[in-house]
């Protein structure tokens, strides 16, 4: 088939590199000139948006997008001629916090308890509904952290809305976690499911730095209802492709904090730790290939996320069971230039290597 990818960035890039040989074409719309996927399909990106995207839906049998701030009016005009996967309801819903909450609740998934803020006013109210300590988040666009203002006392109130700028906001209680996991999963035209294990995530500056995968000592109910909670979501919304969803583990069970329609940073260690990666399984699935197994390939694995600066990769190139995957793009504060995954046969030997790659970490 021919497959669109609304924009040309490095998930674009790792669904092209994994869909090549099941004899799938790509073709991107983005800058030409310095995209991660410039070299791998056709590239769509005329100076008129309209055009741009009327091409690729020419090209195109079906089409697919890298992330949830994708303009809905787009995808809907789309899906008219050519099937957008995932589908409006998911990118919908998932573009806005307070929307996806909503369904949290609908559906009686655990979330944190929240509230909308549009004003001043609004944060001073959700305040006394919430309690502090609390985080103000952006309704739309937030990502690694950013858009986010973690609140302690009400003597914040003044400098947390103006840090939203404005914008419509949404005041989310702290919750007492004892560490963040995320569970990634896929769903065939077909209403086929496949699970991958919980993995583990430590953030810096509200960014991803290290996955463990699989989470370790993680029980199999909780596994089991993290994948309830999954199999709710992309039933209710109908989703075709990969959905992930983030989590905070506590000590009275799972909550779910976000999710994202598509392919995911905390599932990157899926190219070479499970037997089918993420990236192929959301291939296969919006072009109606069967799924792939999810089970993993190694008892352990981890992903190392390569932020700012490449840094000295001669390390990582003569280690064994350790794979580099970058970019192509330039270096920038903040900026996710690639990343490294590691294989082993045991925690020893996995926390090794971690420990050979400080040069990557914070």
């Amino acid at each position: 088939m021919k497959i669109g990818i609304l924009g040309a960035g490095q998930l674009g890039r790792m669904l092209a590199i994994s869909g090549y040989p099941l004899n799938h074409k790509f073709g991107f719309s983005g800058n030409s000139n310095d995209e991660p996927s410039s070299l791998l399909g056709h590239m769509f990106a005329l100076e008129d948006d309209a055009d741009n995207i009327k091409h690729l839906i020419e090209f195109a049998d079906v089409i697919t997008y890298e992330s949830e701030n994708t303009d809905v009016e787009i995808v809907r005009e789309i899906n008219k001629n050519t099937p957008v996967y995932p589908g409006e309801k998911s990118l919908f819903t998932t573009q806005h916090r307070g929307r996806e909450k909503t369904l949290f609740d609908q559906l009686n998934i655990p979330c944190a308890p929240y509230q909308m803020v549009n004003s001043r006013q609004d944060l001073i109210d959700a305040v006394e509904k919430i309690s502090l300590p609390a985080i103000l988040k952006t309704a739309t666009d937030g990502y690694d952290g950013k858009g986010q203002f973690l609140m302690k006392d009400a003597s914040q109130i003044d400098d947390a809305w103006e840090n939203m700028n404005g914008v419509e906001s949404i005041l989310e209680g702290f919750v007492d976690f004892k560490r963040e996991l995320s569970l990634i999963a896929v769903r065939g035209i077909d209403n086929d499911h496949k699970y991958y294990p919980l993995v583990e995530n430590i953030h810096h500056d509200g960014i991803l730095r290290l996955t463990i995968a699989p989470a370790q000592e993680i029980d199999p109910e909780v596994q089991k209802t993290a994948e309830h909670y999954m199999q709710t979501l992309l039933d209710e919304m109908n989703h075709v492709g990969v959905l992930t969803i983030e989590l905070f583990e506590t000590d009275s069970g799972l909550v779910v904090n976000e999710m994202a329609p598509r392919v995911h940073n905390s599932g990157h260690w899926s190219i070479e730790g499970a037997n089918t990666s993420q990236f192929e399984n959301h291939i296969r699935a919006i072009s109606g290939m069967p799924l792939g197994d999810t089970t993993p390939t190694n008892e352990f694995s981890a992903m190392v996320n390569i932020i700012g600066k490449i840094g000295p990769t001669d390390i990582v190139l003569n280690m064994p069971n350790t794979h580099l995957h970058l970019y192509d793009k330039q270096e920038r504060t903040d900026r996710k230039l690639g990343h490294i995954n590691i294989t082993a046969s045991s925690a020893e030997e996995l926390y090794n290597s971690i420990n050979k790659l400080q040069d990557f970490l914070p």
